[in-house]
């Protein structure tokens, strides 16, 4: 029996992936249980922490990749963690073409998907480049599982802006997992995780009793925390904006965070915990503004020699900015609003405390000057200790 995840390029945290944890019962497999994973920061600390489960639990690891050829992006993966009990197994899937998911979840008992594109602008085609992907990929796997007969349960990776559309929501308002977002409002990538999560349920509750299996989905808000690999993604580069100078003023905007560590943890543990069967689980931290953001970097990072906004533009001055960055097409309908989310399951179901979201942002930070996503300054010594990433953010 096995557990699977699956991987596309941008999601939530950068490049998504896709895990696969398994329980062999067959006396030609070994007793252990398989992780499948296919890239995306949570998805990496994913890895690090079911490798490091692996010494304990006899967990081993297989990660879905679209191109086994494609150095770029499986490389990270394999040298993530080079010293795991069972080396990392990769696998070519895509999430477009159904045959290749029935050997990825073959002997699989547990299923984690992960993956759906998150581009950094407004798609020019968002049913081409964002709907029919998040859909169509998410019932293929499900498909998948469903005639392997092996698998469990099946974790989905959904988002917040499935339960609020956005960050267009009420101003102050708490919104919880039976809140749901309007699809005939919402933006682009909300809209088409709002329907993949729920072609997914409605999946689930036509399967037929033999083909059924247990089904939860976990649903973070905008992840920050210390990233594993460089390529760009959109929470870093809402960090990288502060750091390069190409944002001399800043937005109005308020951001409902979690950590990705968090991220991953919630995951293992929705994976395995009887009471996350059949429900949602949002993750959600805390809130900050952009501004606050930027102090908090003025605050650490200052004295190394860097230099951040810390001035608020006025709205119309932003809408004229947007002409020549379309990231900021995406914000502006949600300026000056708070959006807060109910995360009592994140804590009392899966058991997740979570993290101080200035450390998340703080880690986030030092983590992209280590990897050189920005440049070192002269002054710069290196982060304490209290940054290095956690290659445990949770044990079962």
């Amino acid at each position: 029996m096995c557990l699977c995840l699956n991987t596309c390029v941008l999601a939530t945290n950068g490049c998504t992936v896709a895990v696969m944890i398994c329980t062999p019962t067959s006396k030609s497999c070994p007793k252990l249980r398989v992780l499948i994973i296919v890239f995306g920061d949570q998805i990496l600390y994913l890895i690090k922490s079911s490798s490091n489960l692996s010494e304990a639990s006899g967990y081993r690891v297989r990660g879905s990749v679209r191109s086994l050829t494609n150095e770029k992006k499986v490389k990270p993966l394999k040298e993530l963690c080079p010293n795991a009990k069972f080396p990392l197994q990769l696998i070519e899937a895509d999430l477009l073409v159904e045959e290749t998911w029935h050997a990825a979840v073959q002997d699989c008992k547990y299923v984690m998907h992960v993956a759906s594109p998150l581009p950094l602008g407004k798609p020019r085609n968002e049913e081409e480049e964002l709907i029919k992907p998040a859909v169509n990929g998410t019932l293929n796997v499900l498909k998948a599982c469903a005639k392997a007969g092996c698998v469990k349960r099946v974790v989905m990776t959904s988002t917040v802006g499935a339960i609020i559309g956005g960050m267009n929501g009420e101003n102050g308002r708490v919104y919880n997992e039976k809140d749901w977002a309007d699809i005939e409002t919402t933006e682009p990538y909300c809209k088409s995780k709002t329907l993949a999560e729920k072609a997914a349920w409605e999946f689930i509750e036509n399967c037929s009793d033999n083909e059924k299996f247990e089904f939860c989905t976990i649903n973070p808000c905008v992840t920050v925390g210390p990233v594993l690999h460089n390529t760009p993604f959109l929470s870093m580069q809402t960090a990288l904006k502060l750091f390069d100078g190409s944002m001399p003023v800043l937005p109005n905007f308020n951001f409902p965070l979690c950590d990705v560590r968090d991220v991953a943890a919630a995951h293992l543990k929705a994976m395995i915990v009887p009471e996350a069967v059949g429900q949602r689980h949002i993750i959600y931290n805390s809130n900050m503004w952009y501004k606050d953001i930027s102090l908090l970097y003025v605050r650490e990072f200052g004295p190394y020699g860097y230099k951040f906004p810390t001035m608020v533009a006025p709205k119309f001055v932003l809408w004229l900015a947007s002409l020549f960055d379309p990231t900021l097409k995406l914000i502006i309908p949600f300026l000056n609003i708070t959006t807060i989310f109910d995360n009592t399951r994140m804590k009392e179901v899966l058991n997740v405390p979570p993290r101080d979201i200035s450390q998340a942002i703080i880690d986030l930070g030092y983590s992209l000057i280590e990897r050189d996503v920005v440049k070192k300054t002269t002054g710069y010594t290196g982060p304490p200790a209290c940054s290095k990433p956690d290659d445990n953010p949770t044990s079962l």
